[in-house]
């Protein structure tokens, strides 16, 4: 018999946002598993620190922050390598993922390597996107307004595009990218409109105007963007 795989969404960033499935399965774990910088601490082990017991065996899957892809994938090859034998041995293996595992999830990419092998569970987590409107305090979409999702690096002839042909849009991933999209943003005449938000539920977490928005970003922040009227206020 083999071990089950298990890939948990943590949620953005606040232990308690975290589900009571989550919390159950990581506090009987035997083996935890998660995702690290390269020479770094790991956010997803300081959310789920309070649940993960004493006695848990802990795989750090150091992942390289680079532009190039191929040193991640070669890291998540060994990451995935480490897993599986845990789980041939018959343990399962509790994966931790920021987020939602398969929303822009690190799991996925363990997930893909792993799957066809293993019996695999996957436990949503609050995402990103959901915490951002809650702590700005503005619904995401109402009645047949079309929400598109769109990631900061994203060239900006390609974002304007999907803006353009948006009812409501949540940039992700601004970083460094603040600073080109808040100019494609006022060009387009929706920079007023637009709310920054960083670092979503935690207590350095920030909620301001775009127009006041740090350059360059936090690594977590986002833009949230409703065009016309509030459409939840009529």
């Amino acid at each position: 018999m083999t071990g089950k795989l298990i890939g948990v969404g943590l949620g953005p960033g606040d232990p308690e946002l975290m589900t009571l499935k989550a919390h159950r399965l990581i506090a009987s774990a035997a083996v935890v598993a998660y995702p690290a910088l390269e020479n770094g601490a790991s956010f997803a082990r300081e959310i789920a620190a309070g649940s993960i017991p004493a006695a848990a065996e802990e795989l750090v899957i150091r992942i390289p922050m680079t532009v190039e892809r191929g040193p991640a994938q070669a890291a998540y090859d060994i990451g995935a390598a480490a897993i599986a034998e845990h789980l041939d041995a018959g343990r399962d293996v509790v994966v931790l993922c920021e987020g939602d595992p398969f929303f822009y999830g690190s799991f996925m990419y363990l997930f893909s390597r792993l799957a066809e092998s293993y019996e695999v569970e996957v436990v949503p987590g609050v995402t990103s996107v959901t915490t951002c409107a809650a702590v700005a305090g503005r619904p995401l979409t109402a009645r047949n307004d079309v929400l598109t999702i769109i990631p900061g690096p994203l060239e900006s002839a390609e974002m304007q595009a999907k803006i353009e042909a948006a009812g409501a849009i949540a940039i992700m991933k601004v970083g460094r990218h603040l600073g080109r999209i808040r100019a494609l943003l006022t060009d387009m005449g929706l920079a007023a409109s637009a709310t920054f938000v960083a670092r979503a539920s935690l207590p350095s977490q920030q909620v301001l105007p775009l127009a006041r928005a740090p350059d360059p970003a936090p690594y977590f922040s986002m833009i949230l963007i409703t065009k016309g009227d509030d459409p939840w206020l009529s």
